[in-house]
């Protein structure tokens, strides 16, 4: 009786973990951005060089890796492993700011930040493998609070719940969530700070 319910919460969280991967969580955000805002034409100008020229490159390279055994899972728990990873994204996420500029002569402020969480994270793996899914979504919740406070505190909800599926799941240890979560707390505040600064 014991197993099954061990099992059960296994599965579970292997669901939550697996659907609020940072990816699908930033995914939802940009969707909710886009349309949220602009016409569908504009929400297609805005969203569609994110998917192309970010998130397609990141799931491909992750797919291609898991299945040459580069990487260990999709998840990359393997803190050697993510060396390559956080230099993959910050380099498609650096191609695309440039694209960025080039097209519109500014930078992306939201991708700005999570570059920023990425190399704060990159600078984290040296010393302790924090927690991406715990960190990312806790910085998804305060791009939602930036527009909705409330989705703002929903999301945050969300990030609580998989900080908690990462430690059952054993993907990390209580300390490496919260070395995550302690860096995506001080990631955006400093976005939120940024964010009400630039609209005053």
């Amino acid at each position: 009786m014991e197993e099954k319910k061990t099992s059960a919460l296994h599965i579970i969280s292997r669901v939550i973990s697996d659907f609020f991967n940072p990816l699908v969580s930033l995914f939802i955000y940009f969707v909710y951005l886009s349309f949220q805002n602009y016409t569908f034409k504009q929400a297609a100008s805005h969203f569609l060089p994110i998917l192309l020229m970010v998130i397609i490159p990141v799931v491909a390279w992750l797919v291609w890796n898991v299945k040459t055994g580069r990487y260990t899972n999709m998840d990359v728990s393997n803190r050697v492993q993510r060396k390559s990873l956080y230099i993959f994204i910050a380099v498609f996420i650096i191609a695309y700011q440039i694209y960025h500029y080039v097209m519109n002569g500014f930078l992306d402020f939201v991708m700005l930040f999570i570059l920023i969480l990425l190399f704060a994270l990159q600078y984290s793996n040296l010393y302790i493998k924090s927690s991406m899914h715990t960190a990312f979504n806790i910085f998804v919740a305060a791009l939602f609070y930036g527009f909705d406070w409330k989705a703002g505190i929903f999301w945050f909800g969300i990030a609580a719940l998989v900080g908690i599926t990462r430690v059952i799941l054993k993907r990390h240890t209580v300390k490496e969530v919260f070395m995550g979560a302690g860096i995506a707390f001080l990631v955006s505040f400093i976005y939120l700070y940024c964010n009400i600064q630039f609209q005053h």
